[in-house]
């Protein structure tokens, strides 16, 4: 199954993964920036990157603005060189700031890893598996237990 879900998020603008997604993409845009899921949109990807349905993992939807990352033209007078406008790239990725915050709206919980899941005109969509380091069944468990700490 997961193999068949991979070849299909590999080129989503084709098959059934774009018409899936531009019905989904309608409700997500009234939805808040920020909202927890019950599952991963993308399972196999999430599985790939460390998500187990357990207790203690959390799957965050995020949306994230497109676009805008060139820095405004100063107003009053410059030699071009001092401008800083060329060559400015911005030093976060869309992803690692969707991930920020996330993380700022869950403090109990750490990130454990992020996916793209859609891109309109001028959303960014990502979702982000979080870990509660404090719940048994993540201390207890081999991969994921580095998170909290615990030794074994």
């Amino acid at each position: 199954m997961y193999r068949y879900l991979q070849r299909a998020w590999r080129r989503p603008n084709e098959g059934y993964v774009r018409e899936l997604m531009r019905e989904r993409v309608i409700r997500w845009r009234r939805q808040p920036s920020i909202v927890r899921i019950e599952k991963p949109t993308r399972l196999d990807r999430a599985r790939r990157l460390g998500y187990k349905a357990k207790k203690g993992f959390v799957v965050v939807r995020v949306r994230v603005r497109r676009g805008g990352r060139r820095k405004p033209r100063p107003r009053m007078g410059r030699r071009q060189k001092r401008m800083g406008v060329s060559k400015y790239t911005p030093a976060k990725s869309l992803k690692l700031i969707a991930e920020e915050r996330a993380a700022r709206r869950y403090p109990n919980l750490e990130v454990l890893n992020s996916y793209w899941v859609w891109e309109d005109g001028t959303s960014k969509w990502f979702e982000v598996i979080f870990v509660d380091p404090h719940h048994p069944s993540i201390r207890s468990d081999k991969n994921v237990g580095w998170i909290s700490g615990a030794t074994r």
